[in-house]
């Protein structure tokens, strides 16, 4: 087996940017920038995280669908979405809430406006940014993402993360296992060998996995009034008029998905007029790990379709 590149994830998790605080209509909202300074000739993507998630988690999902923030590339917008990490639920319980305090933060940097990308359960105030605000929008990217009710049952993992947040020394404990044995924690996530072999044989993307497992142990318990949040109104949505979408979509999705299912991407592609479907056969919730090879490519095309030259993203100061 390859060994696991314990100190690549480290130096990832090292060089993160801190968060800043940005004053919205709702709330502050936390928000880390990467990459490129906002200019019009280095556009901005916007990266909402999913479940128990945070800024670290947009910024991880940058990396893997983007590659790694260069100073000649896109400028990189990973905000903690309220009820994550530095923002509070107060700033946006919903996720029209959610899209509104994403255009208050474009406000405040003074972007015109942004592609965005989400995963998982950033998908909803992703589709509510597109709806709302969608001359702000250029494109969505939605990864494993939700775009209708959650009709599946909560994994086990849920509650056990709900259950260990109360005892803050076994949180502790469970982060740290997770991280000393890394093939129980991958084994839980992908149930495919043939899936995991490949995560193991490319470094980058193991170490970005890796990464992602450690974020999750940092800060457990404010991560949970979003994830709780999400969780009681995904399950209860009556679902988004996704034909009133008018900015193309690129929906990516693993046939596997026991998390979101696939029938979330194959509504986006048949019911928003510029869409397009990447579906991964066999790719399960964590596809953007274990296909990136696949899926970054389409990423990186899909994005430099929806920047059009000549439409600058910066506002006059």
């Amino acid at each position: 087996m390859t060994p696991f590149p314990f100190a690549r994830a480290a130096a990832i998790r090292a060089r993160m940017p801190e968060p800043h605080l940005f004053a919205t209509r709702g709330g502050p909202l936390e928000c880390a920038l990467d990459g490129a300074p906002p200019r019009p000739d280095a556009p901005a993507v916007l990266c909402l995280h999913g479940g128990a998630g945070g800024f670290d988690q947009g910024l991880l999902l940058a990396a893997a669908a983007l590659g790694e923030p260069r100073l000649d590339a896109h400028c990189i917008l990973a905000p903690s979405r309220p009820g994550y990490l530095g923002t509070p639920l107060a700033t946006g319980a919903s996720p029209e809430a959610q899209a509104d305090s994403y255009a208050d933060l474009l406000d405040r940097l003074g972007l015109r406006d942004a592609v965005v990308m989400a995963v998982s359960g950033g998908g909803p105030s992703a589709l509510q940014f597109a709806l709302r605000h969608r001359d702000r929008c250029r494109g969505l990217v939605m990864i494993s993402a939700c775009a209708a009710r959650l009709e599946v049952r909560l994994p086990w993992q849920y509650h056990l993360m709900r259950l260990v947040v109360r005892v803050p020394a076994l949180a502790a404990a469970v982060g740290r296992r997770a991280i000393r044995k890394p093939e129980r924690a991958l084994a839980r996530s992908v149930a495919d060998p043939a899936a995991r072999s490949r995560l193991l044989a490319d470094s980058e993307s193991t170490a970005l996995w890796l990464a992602l497992q450690a974020s999750v142990g940092i800060r457990l318990a404010a991560r949970i009034p979003g994830t709780d949040n999400d969780t009681a109104r995904f399950r209860a949505s009556e679902g988004w008029p996704l034909e009133e979408i008018a900015v193309p979509v690129l929906a990516v999705h693993g046939t596997a998905d026991r998390i979101v299912e696939l029938s979330h991407a194959e509504g986006l592609a048949a019911r928003v007029p510029d869409a397009e479907l990447l579906a991964i056969a066999g790719g399960e919730h964590i596809c953007l790990f274990t296909h990136r090879a696949v899926i970054r490519p389409r990423v990186e095309a899909f994005v430099a379709r929806v920047v059009r030259p000549g439409k600058t993203p910066v506002l006059p100061v």
